[in-house]
């Protein structure tokens, strides 16, 4: 994560380096929320908006990815920037794997074909149980 914020050329300030170790130690998809505690039980003086600041960078530079969860939450997910990929979510522990592209950019292109859209990027998430969670019951 850091690396491909000073890969973007922007600085690594101590607060994104703080956001940057609050991802790091989380497992699975988060909300901004969710890291503000972490943050305030960690007694790091990060504000509210320079926490969404950060997260807006890191999305931006392809170091995490915005999840629009079935609740209507959003949520985000550490991922490599280098690749384009989609995410599967467990519904139940949080827990995502990224997954190639797998033929969907054919699809796309076949929509843009149809409809004429230039189309310019596309994202997928899918939800559901992983294996642990579904073996649970």
């Amino acid at each position: 994560m850091v690396t491909a914020v000073t890969d973007a050329g922007y600085r690594l300030t101590q607060p994104r380096q703080d956001v940057a170790g609050l991802v790091r130690s989380r497992a699975g998809h988060f909300t901004a929320a969710e890291l503000l505690a972490d943050a305030r039980r960690q007694r790091l003086r990060l504000g509210r908006a320079t926490l969404f600041r950060a997260l807006d960078l890191f999305t931006e530079v392809g170091a995490l990815e915005r999840l629009d969860l079935p609740s209507g939450e959003h949520a985000y997910v550490a991922c490599a920037p280098e690749q384009h990929h989609h995410h599967v979510v467990c519904r139940a522990c949080g827990r995502s794997v990224e997954v190639e592209d797998s033929g969907l950019q054919s699809v796309v292109r076949d929509i843009a074909g149809r409809t004429g859209y230039q189309i310019d990027t596309h994202r997928l998430e899918l939800f559901g149980l992983c294996a642990d969670c579904g073996a649970a019951g």
